[in-house]
């Protein structure tokens, strides 16, 4: 029996639109009121994730920045922040490759020029975002780092080979193929599930991982059942017990039906 859901956002229950439909609200609280725990894991700020989740009607805690910070009702449970060095060694790397860069602390996002890509992204998302020299920030308590590319997905990939290779003690890992995130070790989805296994007191075989993306590999991996998106990527595919349909075609809301909700032939 699933007691726990662990869902990412964007491409999962959030339409390319950026709105969710209303079956997956009306599965929302289907889910609640037969008391299982839903969850949002997501590479999005906590600040940004908290109003999804209120949207949603979830009182549940929100996993935030890829499983860097898990906040219950203004409640930190858990944080791993990036390595004060590694953070001005990747500052310099996208300075010298001019290449964006969002910085992420104390749970406000931070850029150093105001241009196109930050306010696509910020746009798209209804975030906010402070525009300063990262030379006068504190670096000590960075959430995490995100390189963008809206234009070339190739290089994005090149980006994280580059980098893992680079900086093999942090976690780094393409979001979206425009996006290459960078954060500490522990600050992965599937330490996220696993702290939130022991904070439930669950088996394994109680929780069930569903998302799209490859940044999501870690987040199936630490579920019972592991669930992709019609719409993923193919390498989540190939590790996912069950692919759904795509989220313009609410795979969610099927997912659900068939493994926790019963009552669907899908």
């Amino acid at each position: 029996m699933i007691k726990l859901v662990c869902t990412d956002i964007d491409g999962t229950i959030l339409k390319p639109d950026y709105t969710f439909s209303d079956a997956v609200k009306k599965c929302m609280q289907e889910l609640t009121q037969k008391g299982v725990k839903v969850v949002l894991v997501t590479g999005r700020m906590h600040s940004a994730a908290k109003f999804i989740a209120k949207d949603l009607g979830l009182s549940t805690p929100v996993v935030a920045y890829q499983g860097g910070m898990i906040v219950d009702n203004g409640k930190t449970l858990y944080e791993q922040n990036m390595p004060e060095s590694c953070v001005k060694e990747i500052i310099n790397w996208a300075r010298t490759n001019n290449a964006h860069l969002n910085l992420y602390t104390n749970d406000t996002l931070y850029v150093e020029n105001d241009n196109y890509v930050v306010k696509k992204y910020a746009g798209e998302r209804y975030t906010k975002y402070q525009i300063k020299s990262f030379d006068e920030l504190s670096l000590k308590n960075v959430h995490k780092l995100l390189a963008i590319n809206f234009e070339d997905a190739e290089l994005v990939t090149s980006w994280r080979d580059t980098m893992k290779k680079r900086f093999p003690e942090l976690y780094i890992v393409k979001s979206t193929p425009h996006f290459c995130e960078f954060s500490h070790p522990l600050a992965s989805k599937d330490c996220a599930v696993k702290f939130l296994q022991r904070y439930y007191n669950l088996e394994t075989s109680e929780i069930l991982t569903i998302g799209d993306q490859d940044n999501d590999i870690k987040l199936l991996e630490a579920g019972g059942i592991k669930v992709a998106m019609g719409n993923s990527t193919e390498s989540l595919k190939n590790i996912a017990d069950y692919v759904t349909d795509t989220v313009s075609n609410d795979g969610f809301v099927k997912a659900m039906k068939k493994f926790v909700l019963g009552g669907f032939n899908v």
